[in-house]
């Protein structure tokens, strides 16, 4: 397809040593109802067949903007990269294993046009197994006043279904390289000072899980990073804890040493993933 002239969302990618998974990711976006976007594809220095599957899409659909970079940069390096070559006033995010709902720009871009207020939003997901197979269906806090009620326990959207407003990204900051398992939390807190924050009900994304998922192979460290923005937002941001927000904080922190890794994930994914898909 050919190069839009005036995209009004920039989808921005970061894949590595995904080139299993790129193609049904690359295909979910360049089948969208919403046609007028840039989707820019950042390979962090890859060492399987990932830039190759990139550059035979690229070549395919003007559409793409394709990056490689010459070392490997991590999610935040690559992530603020690609940011930096957008050229619209939104950036969607989205991963190199799942896939997104043909609709999904089409909702997403309705939604931030309709609420200027929202600086970033997200919506439901769909958690899958390795083969994209519905497992169970994972809803988000709509609104602002619920996000903020909520903000200090858990994090109130999946990263990969999020739009946000390009100039408050850029003035927030950026994605922390240091704080790499958890940057979207660090953002969401930083983006949190300059609008508000919600959430669409609609399905948006699936989210393939597997052993290789940062969330189940780096969890412990995810959650070391997780407590560390938490006391930052409060020390830097200005955020007010609540006595339930500092008692979940310090049950948070004692639950590191007693309870094994692999169980609260289990228990996390039992209570978050309540709703099952409805038979076909």
């Amino acid at each position: 397809m050919a190069k839009v002239a005036t995209p009004r969302v920039s989808v921005v990618m970061s894949a590595y040593n995904d080139a299993e998974t790129l193609p049904a990711a690359i295909e979910s976006i360049l089948n969208q109802t919403f046609t007028e976007f840039e989707f820019i594809i950042v390979d962090d220095h890859s060492s399987d067949d990932s830039w190759k599957v990139i550059q035979e899409y690229a070549a395919k659909d003007a559409r793409i903007v394709a990056l490689r970079n010459d070392q490997n940069l991590n999610i935040c390096g690559a992530l603020n990269r690609g940011i930096s070559r957008a050229r619209t006033p939104y950036i969607v995010r989205m991963d190199a294993d799942d896939t997104s709902e043909l609709k999904r720009l089409e909702v997403q871009h309705a939604f931030m046009e309709a609420h200027p207020d929202v600086v970033i939003s997200g919506g439901t997901i769909m958690t899958c197994d390795e083969q994209l197979q519905p497992i169970s269906e994972r809803q988000y806090l709509l609104s602002n006043a619920e996000i903020r009620h909520k903000l200090f326990r858990y994090s109130p959207f999946c990263h990969a279904t999020t739009i946000y407003r390009t100039a408050d990204f850029n003035q927030a900051g950026g994605y922390n390289p240091d704080l790499a398992s958890a940057e979207d939390y660090d953002l969401y807190f930083r983006l949190g000072r300059l609008g508000k924050l919600a959430n669409v009900r609609e399905h948006l994304y699936n989210v393939r899980f597997h052993g290789a998922s940062i969330s189940a192979s780096q969890s412990r460290r995810q959650e070391k990073a997780t407590l560390y923005i938490r006391l930052k937002a409060v020390a830097e941001y200005g955020y007010r804890m609540t006595a339930g927000d500092k008692l979940y904080l310090a049950a948070q922190y004692l639950s590191m040493f007693i309870i094994p890794q692999a169980w609260k994930l289990r228990l996390f994914n039992y209570f978050r993933n309540r709703k099952k898909p409805a038979a076909a």
